[in-house]
């Protein structure tokens, strides 16, 4: 049990020499890629309102999404990158 412990501290404190700016051998933080959903939306010409109901969340999500308070995860970021390759034939696609 105590070995546990150790490791679990040591890991708290590389977590917080992280956050205090200092580099911390063989630490991955993982920084997701800028998703601009405001951008991709807009390529679709619909409302907030249209495009979350298209899309399957809701409004406020969106809304989240696309001021940077939140950042799509899973099926919804993959969704939003076929959008955004295509978003003619995706809109098509999901209204049928």
């Amino acid at each position: 049990m105590g070995e546990v412990f150790e490791s679990v501290m040591r890991g708290l404190a590389e977590v917080e020499a992280h956050l205090g700016g200092k580099k911390v051998p063989g630490l991955k933080a993982h920084i997701p890629a800028a998703f601009d959903v405001a951008r991709i939306r807009a390529a679709t010409g619909l409302t907030q309102r249209e495009f979350a109901g298209r899309i399957g969340v809701s409004r406020r999500t969106l809304e989240n999404w696309e001021q940077g308070r939140r950042v799509p995860q899973g099926p919804a970021r993959a969704l939003l990158r076929l959008i955004d390759a295509d978003p003619e034939a995706m809109l098509k696609r999901l209204a049928a």
